[in-house]
């Protein structure tokens, strides 16, 4: 027992510091690595040399993270300075005047599009002020934002949360995935990125219903859902448009685009259907009169004003109407092609992880511990390679350059901190047995033995919770992933279930828990001039995080005792 209250203690010190006491993630993280560094060096009797390899480790990992964040940013503010992403949202808004269709259109289609470029808490914020610059109610425009790109969250980034969220805490147990499947963890990161797809998929075709309803009740006149009814075709086959090509690019392509395309293909599939006139409401729905709105809808930006359209952001010649949409799309559509060519054709994703020069990789100290950086191949360097080639393509000045690339830098600062030293925390915490020493199991594996001993066969009904927990507490669905994917593992392995199923369940909480993570929703917030309504949006949204919690727990048991009960 007293094991397993030493394993858990570096989490229970992030919940109280990030949760109880509110502390900022770039304070709590470093005290975290040390308090797992020093239960490691003290209980477990883990070597110096090991803990400090392990943390090496974490550091490289997170370096990869950080050029994959980098260059999304990089890409996405090359786009907002060209204009190009005002066009994008014009595109979208000047398709209904119905609020309802707009949560749809911009809420979950262009949020989803944003989390699948960039990630890392900028859907909601970029997203919530283009609402408010709509004439959306403040309060009204973060809650659908946050909502509507939770199911993208999955693959964000780039699948970022799969790509390294997965392969990095289960590099521990390669041999265990070898002997089972035959797979490399590359490959069996991606086999449970497939099943993440499809039960997120699932789930999710209810989510742009369940934002528009959001809306309606508490931000009507009255407090109804009938006015979601009236979209209710239009709201099922958008989740059905956005959950085919996501299922579909997850299993024939790689965990790299699957919330890129869904958006694009199913956003294209219904904004074709809404011009040739099919799927619109049949009357308008708008928000009560403006004089009409409680206090706690607004904040200091005016929606619908001049001040809330800047703050949505305009490219730097203040223009966007001689820009095609076709051109406005286009830096996208080139990184889909890279990551494409360099993903599904074979020599090329061979030679850009085993050439000369094209990756880093270290035994750190002679420990055992490989740590490795493959910089040509993670999707970072496609993202930069695009906005490289934005620039010529949208006739951008240096002064606009600049200040793309210097906003993503100013951008990464703090979450460098972070993942440096979570990264850090959880190698620790898998490692703690690469040495002879007093415990014979990983921290990882006592918490997952107790907890499997504890829960048992119920376990599939509360295994999305540990992802919620991680991603509400860490404010990302990576830092969830990095740190309960091996747990989920283990516990899989413990109680005799197939893993493939309980670490892709993971990502269900871990995708829903964003929109109640607190630095997400006070990001989301500060553009729209709402701060301090944090409470306020993570008690409304604790509703769709109900829904996604209870159905993913009944999914994730109905697949592991009736569906795959013989997946590994």
């Amino acid at each position: 027992m007293s094991e397993t209250l030493f394993a858990a203690l570096p989490l229970l010190i992030v919940a109280a510091l990030l949760v109880g006491l509110l502390w900022p993630a770039v304070r709590v993280m470093p005290v975290a690595w040390g308090t797992a560094a020093a239960i490691a060096f003290v209980v477990w009797e883990l070597p110096p040399t090991y803990i400090a390899a392990a943390s090496i480790k974490g550091a490289m990992a997170a370096i990869e993270i950080l050029w994959i964040v980098f260059g999304a940013l990089v890409l996405l503010y090359t786009l907002m300075r060209s204009g190009a992403v005002d066009r994008i949202n014009a595109g979208f808004a000047q398709i209904s005047d119905d609020r309802r269709v707009q949560v749809i259109l911009l809420g979950f289609f262009l949020a989803t599009f944003m989390e699948g470029v960039a990630g890392f808490g900028t859907p909601a914020a970029v997203v919530a002020p283009l609402l408010l610059a709509l004439g959306f109610p403040a309060l009204a425009a973060v809650i659908a934002a946050l909502i509507g790109h939770a199911i993208a969250t999955v693959f964000g980034a780039v699948g970022t949360p799969i790509i390294v969220g997965f392969q990095q805490p289960l590099s521990a147990v390669e041999g265990r995935i070898l002997d089972g499947t035959g797979l490399t963890v590359t490959e069996f990161s991606a086999e449970a990125g497939i099943y993440a797809a499809l039960l997120n998929g699932l789930l999710g075709i209810l989510m742009p219903l369940v934002a528009v309803a959001m809306v309606v009740y508490f931000f009507g006149e009255e407090r109804s859902l009938k006015p979601a009814v009236g979209v209710l075709p239009l709201a099922i086959v958008s989740g059905i448009a956005f959950a085919v090509p996501y299922v579909g690019a997850a299993y024939l392509i790689g965990p790299e685009l699957p919330s890129l395309f869904a958006s694009m293909l199913g956003g294209g599939v219904v904004v074709g259907l809404l011009r040739a006139g099919f799927l619109e409401p049949s009357d308008d729905w708008e928000f009560p009169d403006r004089e009409t709105w409680p206090d706690h809808w607004v904040g200091t930006i005016e929606p619908g004003g001049e001040e809330a359209k800047s703050e949505a952001g305009t490219g730097d010649d203040g223009s966007i109407a001689s820009m095609g949409l076709l051109r406005a799309w286009s830096p996208y559509i080139i990184l889909s092609v890279l990551l494409i060519a360099t993903r599904v054709v074979d020599p090329i994703a061979a030679f850009l992880q085993q050439g000369p020069f094209l990756a880093i990789g270290w035994d750190v100290f002679g420990t055992g511990l490989e740590g490795a950086i493959r910089w040509a191949y993670v999707p970072g360097t496609w993202l930069l390679a695009s906005a490289l080639i934005a620039i010529p393509l949208f006739g951008m000045d240096r002064q606009q350059v600049t200040g793309a690339w210097g906003e993503a830098a100013g951008k990464i600062v703090s979450p460098a901190v972070v993942l440096m030293f979570v990264i850090a925390m959880v190698e620790i915490m898998l490692n703690t047995d690469a040495a002879t020493t007093a415990v014979d199991a990983s921290m990882i594996v006592v918490l997952a033995d107790s907890t499997a001993s504890t829960v048992g066969a119920a376990y599939p009904l509360v295994a999305p919770v540990v992802g919620m927990i991680g991603s509400f507490v860490a404010g990302s669905i990576t830092v969830s992933n990095i740190t309960f994917a091996a747990f989920q593992f283990e516990v899989a392995t413990a109680l005799g279930m197939p893993a493939t199923i309980l670490v892709a369940a993971q990502t269900i909480g871990a995708a829903i828990g964003n929109t109640i993570a607190i630095h997400n929703v006070i990001a989301a917030l500060a553009t729209v001039g709402l701060v301090g309504a944090t409470g306020r949006v993570v008690r409304l949204n604790l509703i769709p995080v109900a829904y996604y919690l209870v159905a993913g727990g009944l999914l994730t048991t109905l697949g592991v005792y009736v569906i795959w009960p013989g997946l590994f």
